[in-house]
């Protein structure tokens, strides 16, 4: 399997969220806005305020995806395509830092005698990779595959909408338009000959 994990390994290690650091930046960027002014009553806390909105945005990478899959059941009988639609998720664009935000939906098939996990830990696997900066291809690749390393399934499908704010709140200014992207994986056993 590829190393997707290269700029998003941070979830090995506990992060440590520089509060006054980050504090710094927002006051800075503040700062640098033609006339206004950072010390107005208005704008005095925001800069404490966003940096720890910042924690809460980028949770995902303090989250495991291992430790999230860990619990599994063994499936009993023929396997079944399991479903969970409509989890909503919030991320950040990395290009932007912008919102963008929508619902995934994540289907797998285990294996006969396979793996299965508890359904809401699906919903987890969305927010550990969701709350990062984040673009979206790479949010459906990082679901899959994390699911395929655990679970080891016949198939998995992830398919995500969502609505990008760099281009419906700036740039072209289409609200309303949305991207959607499928990311699959079918387990194929090797041929001897």
């Amino acid at each position: 399997m590829s190393d997707i994990w290269a700029d998003n390994r941070r979830d090995e290690h506990k992060v440590d969220f520089n509060i006054s650091e980050r504090q710094g930046v927002v006051k800075a960027l503040l700062q640098s806005i033609p006339t206004e002014d950072a010390s107005r009553e208005g704008l005095l806390e925001t800069p404490k305020r966003v940096a720890k909105m910042y924690e809460e945005l980028f949770a995902g990478y303090e989250m495991d995806y291992h430790k999230i899959l860990s619990k599994q059941f063994t499936v009993d009988g023929a396997p079944s395509k399991i479903t969970v639609e409509d989890i909503h998720f919030y991320s950040m664009c990395e290009h932007h830092i912008m919102p963008f935000f929508g619902t995934v939906s994540v289907t797998y098939v285990p294996k006969k005698g396979g793996k299965v996990v508890g359904l809401s830990k699906l919903a987890r696997l969305v927010e550990c990779f969701a709350r990062r900066l984040q673009i979206q291809e790479r949010l459906g690749k990082q679901i899959v595959d994390a699911i395929v390393e655990c679970l080891d399934p016949d198939t998995v499908i992830v398919i995500i909408e969502a609505e990008h704010t760099c281009m419906t709140a700036r740039g072209i200014n289409k609200p309303g338009s949305k991207t959607r992207t499928t990311t699959s994986y079918k387990y194929q056993e090797e041929k001897h000959e």
